[in-house]
């Protein structure tokens, strides 16, 4: 328990944060299922590539994944993606 009134603002905001960290993650993870099932299928990877990469970006530019995370998910990803 946080005795001091900086602890108390601290662990508020830690809760704040966690909250919005884990919205983002759980739509990262839902996109990058959305791609693995539509490259699958073989129908609009192209489209969703680009907006899960730019979802990958977004988040490694806010700390919630590593950027290195990030960067090995969309190489990964682009490697499933048809060749035209």
């Amino acid at each position: 328990m946080a005795h001091s009134n900086q602890a108390r603002k601290r662990n508020r905001q830690n809760e704040r944060t966690n909250q919005r960290n884990r919205i983002v993650r759980s739509d990262l993870r839902t996109s990058i299922k959305k791609y693995r099932v539509a490259t699958a299928k073989g129908e609009g990877a192209g489209e969703l590539l680009a907006a899960v990469e730019s979802k990958l970006d977004k988040a490694a530019k806010r700390n919630v994944i590593p950027t290195g995370r990030a960067n090995r998910l969309k190489a990964r990803l682009k490697k499933l993606a048809p060749a035209n």
